[in-house]
């Protein structure tokens, strides 16, 4: 009776580390997240990449297909958004991040932009690795 207790204590320990754990992940994507909402308003898009894994393995797949590696992801941010009447102040609604392995997760949102040039919205799904102890998006869809 007492190695039943015993295993059942340890199962609930285990279990919310596990909880715990998977709540800091999702605290430490907010948070770049928010470090890339910041950025971006601020019409920083080099800072906004730090987001990114500067690899040339990243992926972008948007309105005009995929794009490859985390230098032409820069080079086509800064082309579509030239100047701070193109990036205006961004916002996220996010709608789900979801645990896909214990390194990896997805995130649901929204994002609207609100800007000179004329505002903005659209949805994403991002792929966040933690690589090098660092959260990274390796992945992005948005439309």
């Amino acid at each position: 009776m007492k190695k039943l207790i015993l295993l059942l204590c340890l199962m609930c320990a285990c279990t919310v580390f596990s909880q715990n754990n998977e709540e800091k992940d999702i605290n430490d994507i907010q948070a770049v997240l928010k470090a890339q909402r910041l950025a971006w308003s601020k019409n920083n898009i080099e800072e906004f990449m730090e987001g990114y894994w500067k690899s040339d393995s990243l992926k972008f797949y948007g309105s005009n297909g995929v794009t490859y590696g985390w230098e032409n992801t820069l080079k086509r941010y800064k082309k579509a958004y030239p100047s701070k009447d193109h990036t205006g102040k961004l916002s996220f609604k996010i709608n789900d991040i979801s645990k896909i392995t214990d390194d990896a997760y997805y995130v649901l949102g929204e994002f609207h932009l609100k800007r000179e040039v004329g505002n903005a919205s659209g949805f994403f799904m991002l792929v966040f690795k933690k690589i090098n102890g660092e959260w990274k998006i390796i992945a992005d869809t948005s439309a």
